[in-house]
């Protein structure tokens, strides 16, 4: 990686408009998610190294992350492992599935503890950063971050409100603690990085990254980027970047460049935003019967584009292996999804969704927030008592109005604009991760 005294202002005059801009818009899309990651962390507000356990499921008022769940009560904890490894430790949950999700501030996930990988016993996880130098004591796992900033998000499974006294009674029993006072007392290591500029916690953080300029987004990935290491595979990138003078834990000010080339930069954050929010879910992954199922969230290599619309559409994407999410803003017949028409949702005998855990249909508005409605039912799945015809045929109604008695228990309400669906196996068979099941279409009615 250059050093700061390599990027003279001889060289950076040498580049024309075109290839700055150029710059700029890659450089926008690769920093994106970790933008992202540590405006999350502002707006959540939480104390780092702590758990913030969520005790009722998300509602249209919920704004802090895009497409969130309505089949499990979470456990979200930013963690800072600048001072030393911090231990998660988890009790017996018996028979209920629980994932604790570990990403890095670039949104990749470094981990998942939970039923699938450690099964439901009682266990103690050590996450260790990457500038600790130590030994760790054998009743712990040790888990190696890329980076000092981390976000767990932890998923208990709920069937719902009569079920959540149970789930409060395991979330009390996840803790964090630093290593040093593991086994002692549990609490806060200290807040994680503070936010460099005030933050509105009324405003979505997608939409406070939309808000920032190019001195301001670029400023703030070059400093996350001191505590937050790029991969190794990133030195290309890195390099472009430099030429700019945006370097890891050096300040950005974007009145250093010629006017020109200020300019271009600019028109590359412009470009890349249009970019990526002119992103379709259809132009995410193929197409099966309408849905778009993706295999490869959670771990992004050098794809810095798809990771940026991942960051944007579903911040905190689950691995294929825990979840896959089929998602559809369309038709059997191609044509958007919308509350001004009636759809079915329709299984035959044989084809529900096949997963170890559960699964589940979830409907949102346009923005990708759950949309209200007059039931306060934003899913429906295999922990509902849907009815099901005598042959084991079962269908769901997706429509604004309410479709009668008969069939209400199958309705899933929609709000009178455009929607979208996200489907949900959780520890999914393999038939689903090797693409031999099929969702079937949504049909307009």
């Amino acid at each position: 990686m250059p050093e700061p005294d390599q990027l003279a202002q001889t060289d950076r005059h040498r580049l024309n408009t075109r290839e700055a801009e150029a710059i700029a818009t890659l450089g926008y899309l690769y920093g994106y998610p970790l933008v992202l990651m540590d405006l999350t962390r502002a707006v959540m507000s939480t104390t780092a190294n702590q758990f913030d356990h969520i005790e009722t499921f998300p509602d249209p008022t919920m704004k802090d992350v895009v497409s969130p769940n309505v089949d499990t009560l979470y456990s979200s904890a930013w963690l800072d492992l600048r001072k030393e490894p911090i231990v998660l430790s988890v009790p017996d949950t018996g028979k209920r599935y629980y994932a604790m999700q570990i990403l890095d501030a670039w949104t990749n996930v470094i981990a998942s503890p939970g039923t699938r990988t450690t099964g439901n016993a009682k266990g103690a996880f050590a996450i260790i950063g990457p500038r600790w130098q130590g030994e760790l004591p054998t009743t712990v796992r040790g888990i190696l971050a890329p980076t000092d900033t981390l976000w767990v998000i932890g998923r208990t499974y709920s069937a719902g409100k009569s079920d959540y006294e149970a789930v409060h009674a395991i979330q009390q029993q996840y803790q964090l603690a630093p290593l040093s006072k593991w086994g002692k007392s549990n609490g806060p290591q200290g807040d994680g990085v503070p936010a460099p500029a005030p933050i509105d916690r009324g405003i979505p953080p997608v939409v406070q990254v939309d808000k920032l300029g190019a001195t301001a987004f670029f400023d703030r990935l070059a400093r996350m980027m001191e505590a937050n290491p790029p991969a190794g595979d990133d030195d290309p990138i890195l390099d472009r970047l430099a030429l700019l003078g945006i370097l890891p834990g050096e300040p950005f000010d974007l009145g250093r460049l010629p006017a020109s080339i200020a300019d271009a930069v600019e028109a590359g954050v412009a470009a890349a935003r249009a970019r990526l929010h002119g992103t379709t879910m259809a132009a995410l992954a193929k197409a099966v019967n309408g849905w778009r199922i993706q295999l490869d969230l959670g771990r992004y290599a050098t794809n810095y584009e798809h990771r940026a619309q991942v960051a944007l559409m579903a911040l905190g994407a689950n691995l294929a292996e825990d979840a896959v999410y089929p998602a559809t803003d369309v038709d059997a017949s191609g044509h958007p999804l919308t509350g001004a028409n009636r759809y079915l949702l329709r299984f035959p005998p044989g084809t529900l969704p096949p997963a170890k855990a559960f699964w589940s249909v979830t409907l949102y508005g346009a923005d990708h927030f759950l949309a209200a409605n007059p039931l306060g039912r934003y899913a429906l799945g295999d922990r509902d008592p849907m009815r099901a015809d005598p042959d084991g045929t079962l269908e769901m109604y997706i429509q604004r109005d309410d479709p009668g008695p008969e069939r209400r228990a199958n309705w899933l309400p929609a709000p009178a604009g455009a929607f979208n669906l996200i489907m949900r196996l959780y520890y999914p068979k393999p038939a689903v991760l090797d693409g031999l099941w099929k969702p079937p279409p949504v049909v307009r009615v």
